[in-house]
């Protein structure tokens, strides 16, 4: 079923097992050196393992200091690098997979607080990102000075043993800010024409292979849309793509927008799956090398249907290979509903510290081992005990799966008639349906693993008791926290129980709380032809939400005519409306006929002082200890399952 996806491919002369890459992301696990370590090399030798045919690293940089995106970024600006580089390589390599080093320099997009200096561009031209100054135009001489360093960062990748090298030519970094119009306002050879802005890129591809040798592959990542106002076209990008392969290039890379239009570059579940592809169509139908396709490819049939009809003729899965790094092997070995999806959240995937202080590398909501491979192991138990995990949502399932693939003797116990808990109620708002499969993942995974599930069954202490448990793992969650002021004109009722379908909307609503619940409820609400207003008493709504999720929920809202007022404080609900404090005074929302309360909740107490009162090894997890999002429960729930 899956034979084009999993057939053999070559990038020039390499050949790849499979059509599988693993694109560049930044996994934010080097350290102020930026060199590679143990976590970095167990993160991608795992997705090696996993079956991917191609491992593209994170974005590499090539010049010191003006070409540090960040501290710490990896780095190949010299000779000291290439030992540590050797090692990821040969790790690699020892999973039957090949490596390329992304080789990048990001221009005006890093800050003088990273650099020390002053950020170079093609041009004076500020970026499109706050706070980043303008920056030093670059001359003649030093453009063919980066041209060597990026060369000479090939050359050491090839040293270290690298298989080849991409170019990283998009996403609003230094050569893409060559490639722009809107960047690049030179007058000499390298700006005015398209043919013009080309240059340095193309300089940098012929450079590549004469220090490496024409057998040596180089990709060239591109946008094939920039996606912001003025920014470089697809038909633009075509172009380009043709003229780097004149140049040498042996693949392209088609990737999508810039760090000014991040939205469109790590793309939330607003943003249907396989929304880059067309792009990559055009490119494919434009050069003779190969094309590599991405944008939210998250589905095996997606992928195979890609290579099939010739789209592009590989495909990178980005966040999905966060999710699962073993998604190729499941899929040859026809293990499709055990793959860990990847859903769009980006609560994990995006600089978000996980549950330990400073822990902030690249993980996933679904899969907490993700950039903890050295650390977390699922390994066999010194002694199989027996488990009861109180609570089905996803910190309980979490929890349960693990520790019975340990070898644990297991027991769940939901009070409901569904496991899911608060994910239940996540993939109802408009584009959150995908938040479904991560239930199903982790119902197959307790399937998978014996779990002995019992719904119906409220985790009293007496129930507890009747099973003798070694260790009790309560994921029981929390209470939504009641509204502030009486409504006795009014119906309040708790968002998550319009979410869950256990309350209907009114005509008009009046949603407090402008948090990531206030605001899908809301959606949710305006999508089902009713009216809503939220008042949220910070300056600004969705301050807990991914900034590219925000801004495509927050554009939503606004079309279906949702009002938001931030900084309002409720203070007030009769017959007459609700009653708000502002910082103009007070205002009444009149015509309300429902109050929809989503201002956070609280742990259950009760039955945690009544378990840990026992002989039982007691572990609290989620909002059944600290109320929070379901990537904090599910990394807890798989913590303590490896502890017990």
């Amino acid at each position: 079923m899956y034979g084009n996806v999993w057939s053999s491919g070559k990038i020039g002369k390499l050949v790849l097992r499979n059509r599988f890459v693993m694109p560049p992301m930044d996994s934010s696990m080097t350290k102020e050196d930026g060199e590679v370590n143990d976590q970095l090399i167990a993160y991608y030798a795992a997705r090696a393992k996993g079956g991917f045919g191609l491992i593209m690293t994170e974005y590499t940089s090539v010049d010191y200091p003006d070409g540090m995106a960040k501290v710490g970024q990896l780095s190949l600006y010299d000779d000291r690098f290439i030992p540590g580089m050797s090692r990821l390589a040969d790790a690699v390599h020892a999973e039957g997979a090949k490596i390329f080093v992304q080789l990048q320099h990001p221009g005006r997009e890093t800050a003088k607080k990273i650099t020390g200096r002053d950020t170079v561009a093609p041009s004076a031209v500020p970026s499109m990102l706050k706070g980043k100054g303008i920056p030093r135009e670059l001359t003649a001489e030093e453009i063919g000075e980066l041209v060597d360093k990026f060369a000479g960062g090939a050359f050491r990748a090839k040293c270290a043993g690298m298989d080849g090298v991409e170019v990283q030519c998009g996403h609003g970094y230094l050569v893409a800010q060559f490639l722009s119009g809107l960047s690049n306002k030179r007058t000499d050879e390298y700006g005015g024409s398209l043919e013009n802005r080309i240059r340095f890129a193309a300089e940098i591809v012929k450079a590549v292979k004469r220090k490496c040798g024409e057998d040596f592959p180089v990709s060239c990542r591109l946008s094939g849309e920039e996606r912001i106002h003025g920014g470089l076209s697809l038909e633009e990008t075509v172009v380009i793509a043709k003229e780097l392969e004149k140049a040498g290039a042996d693949a392209i890379h088609v990737s999508s927008g810039t760090v000014a239009s991040s939205e469109w570059l790590i793309a939330p579940a607003a943003l249907p799956n396989g929304y880059n592809l067309p792009a990559a169509r055009a490119v494919k139908k434009a050069v003779g090398i190969p094309v590599i396709g991405i944008g939210r490819i998250t589905e095996p049939l997606m992928a195979e249907h890609v290579v099939a009809v010739g789209t592009a003729d590989f495909v990178s899965l980005g966040r999905a290979s966060l999710a699962d790094p073993e998604f190729p092997n499941k899929v040859k070995e026809g293990r499709i509903n055990e793959i860990s999806p990847c859903v769009g959240c980006l609560s994990r995937c995006f600089y978000t510290e996980g549950t330990i202080p400073g822990d902030a590398v690249v993980s996933c909501m679904l899969n907490p081992f993700t950039g903890h491979e050295n650390t977390m192991k699922i390994e066999p138990a010194k002694k199989a005990k027996k488990v009861v995990v109180a609570g089905g949502g996803p910190g309980g399932l979490e929890a349960a799966w693990v520790a019975a693939a340990r070898g644990h003797q297991v027991t769940l116990l939901e009070k409901t008639n569904r496991c899911g808990g608060q994910l239940l109620a996540a993939a109802v708002p408009p584009g959150k349906q995908e938040m479904a499969k991560g239930i199903y993942f982790l119902l197959e995974m307790n399937r998978k693993y014996h779990v002995d599930i019992r719904l119906n069954t409220e985790a009293t202490k007496e129930a507890i008791d009747s099973f003798k448990p070694d260790t009790v793992i309560m994921a029981i969650g929390s209470t939504p926290i009641k509204c502030p002021v009486p409504c006795e004109d009014i119906p309040a009722v708790q968002a998550i129980d319009i979410l869950r379908s256990r309350e209907e909307p009114g005509e008009y609503n009046a949603v407090i709380g402008g948090g990531l619940v206030g605001l899908e409820t809301a959606a949710y609400i305006a999508a089902q032809g009713y009216r809503a207003v939220v008042i949220e008493m910070m300056d600004r709504a969705g301050k807990d939400l991914n900034k590219s999720a925000a801004k495509f929920l927050l554009k939503d809202l606004k079309e279906k005519g949702v009002e938001i007022l931030t900084s309002t404080k409720l203070c007030g609900v009769s017959a007459e409306g609700v009653k708000c404090e502002t910082p103009q005074g007070e205002i009444l929302i009149g015509g309300i006929d429902k109050v929809v309360v989503a201002i956070g909740s609280r742990p259950h107490g009760l039955l945690k002082e009544e378990m840990e009162s026992q002989n039982y090894e007691v572990v609290t997890i989620g909002d059944a200890r600290r109320a929070g999002k379901a990537y904090v429960a599910i990394e807890e729930g798989a913590r303590a399952a490896l502890q017990i």
